[in-house]
């Protein structure tokens, strides 16, 4: 019982410093919209070029989406993944120094039995492949991540060129 009381508090502790720190912009830059719709584009750019119908959403460091873009054909489910990855990589990345989800799923596999997989049960935070952080210097001001190619990996692959489509812009 102690252990798992320790875990829910560490998951409960881990998730109010992540909403704290995630809504504070130290250098008061943020990402503007244009430049969100531009990464989103690549990215599903990137993925239809495999076949692959994607939806890419970008969401500031509070979670908040700023841009959701559904492919040509892809499923509705792919709206909620690809949301979940952006959230999971602004809200775990800060925390944890990761800049891609498929960092966050190796690092509650190091744990399976303590508090990886409260972590990975929080609201909105999904444990797969496919979102990776968007930076500004050395902060995260943004999320990108995609959903609905034939595997998470394949997801952060198209998020990886979304985000580099936009990264001179962020200098």
């Amino acid at each position: 019982m102690k252990q798992y009381t320790f875990a829910a508090l560490l998951a409960t502790s881990l998730l109010i410093s992540a909403q704290t720190s995630a809504q504070v912009d130290p250098d008061g830059y943020y990402l503007p919209m244009k430049v969100a719709l531009r990464a989103a584009e690549a990215a599903i750019d990137s993925c239809a070029k495999h076949g692959w119908d994607t939806t890419a959403t970008v969401v500031d460091p509070a979670g908040l989406v700023i841009v959701q873009l559904r492919g040509d054909h892809a499923t509705v489910h792919t709206k909620d993944s690809s949301y979940r990855k952006a959230y999971t990589i602004v809200s775990m990345g800060p925390i944890f120094g990761i800049t891609r989800t498929s960092q966050f799923v190796a690092l509650i596999q190091k744990a399976p039995h303590g508090s990886g997989p409260e972590l990975a049960d929080l609201p909105n935070i999904f444990a797969n492949a496919g979102g990776v952080a968007i930076k500004h210097g050395s902060e995260i001001v943004a999320g990108l991540g995609v959903g609905g190619s034939p595997g998470g990996n394949r997801d952060e692959a198209c998020a990886v060129d979304g985000a580099a489509a936009v990264a001179a812009d962020l200098k």
